[in-house]
């Protein structure tokens, strides 16, 4: 009996190393979203920072995530287009969009079709 539960011990004992070990291995994210989605729903829900606030964190980000050699999400260039268009800045508008579309090519017909509309 001695013998049979010193054996579950250690078979426990492995198997809990086994599973700890698993965790310290996590993938690393795919795109670097910093305050991305957050500042999305503030801008959706009215109640963020203005344009220029929102504008000023996510080109902070930008920084980051290149410092760091990691993309950004799908999105992240066109949602930051929308602010610049918010706050009349044109040049930036265009930017981009046009970068939203060279990263994600499957954007591209929504980016032009926001590229046309912002023309008129």
């Amino acid at each position: 009996m001695m013998m049979l539960s010193r054996g579950m011990s250690i078979g426990a004992g492995l198997l809990l190393a086994a599973v700890m070990s698993g965790c310290a291995n996590q993938p690393k994210p795919l795109y670097h979203w910093g305050p991305y989605q957050p500042q999305v729903y503030e801008y959706f829900k009215g109640d963020g920072a203005g344009e220029q606030a929102q504008i000023a964190a996510l080109e902070e980000n930008i920084q980051k995530a290149r410092a760091k050699g990691e993309a950004l999400p799908p999105g992240y260039h066109a949602h930051l287009g929308l602010l610049y268009s918010k706050a009349g800045k044109e040049d930036q508008v265009k930017q981009q969009f046009e970068t939203e579309k060279a990263l994600f090519p499957e954007s591209s017909s929504f980016m032009d079709f926001l590229l046309r509309k912002f023309k008129k």
